[in-house]
């Protein structure tokens, strides 16, 4: 799926966004991809996530063990991509705001694990997931996400796949630009903007 296609999906869904958002980093956007009205359709989340396992079949050398994301962002793109892949979906969750694997997920030493988020901005969440996984024992062989909004800058600390690449400035609560800083900031999860 070439990357104008990925973002005409998030087009048709309502899910691109543009005012003056402030990212779950801290840091303040002139763009928001609210891939929850991404989701919410099926079988648009199921071609996205049917490209996204055929790209990563195309760059991970030898089996996938596990597809493994983080919650709760990446546990719907996680599944519907581990589907494709036919590998068992887990996810990892904060537990005194550390991502850690519960819920008896069977995750063993030595699995070949791909990391499956959502969206990158700043890989964060990507890389304390990866952490994670890592602490038991397991093999990052690669991450994934559908859109890595930092333009490929983002480092997840192993090859990041992304379905479409695209560089959507972020900026510094202390650094806006004057366009930006003209509008009303909103914080995802306000004003019906989940």
């Amino acid at each position: 799926m070439k990357e104008a296609k990925v973002l005409k999906e998030f087009e048709k869904s309502g899910a691109l966004l543009k005012g003056h958002f402030i990212l779950s980093s801290g840091l303040h956007s002139p763009v928001f991809l609210q891939k929850a009205l991404v989701f919410m359709n099926p079988k648009r989340t199921a071609r996205l996530c049917k490209a996204l396992a055929a790209k990563i079949e195309a760059e991970v050398d030898g089996p996938i063990d596990a597809i493994i994301s983080p919650a709760v962002g990446g546990i719907i793109p996680g599944y519907e991509t581990a589907r494709y892949l036919k590998a068992p979906a887990m996810y990892v969750e904060r537990e005194k705001g550390e991502f850690v694997l519960r819920r008896g997920f069977p995750l063993k030493k030595g699995m070949r694990v791909v990391m499956v988020e959502d969206i990158v901005t700043t890989g964060l969440s990507s890389r304390e997931c990866i952490q994670a996984i890592r602490k038991t024992g397991a093999k990052v062989v690669a991450a994934a996400c559908l859109i890595d909004r930092s333009g490929g800058k983002a480092k997840v600390g192993t090859k990041l796949i992304a379905l479409a690449r695209i560089d959507i400035p972020t900026y510094p609560a202390d650094k806006l630009p004057k366009e930006l800083a003209a509008l009303p900031a909103v914080k995802p999860g306000s004003r019906g903007i989940a």
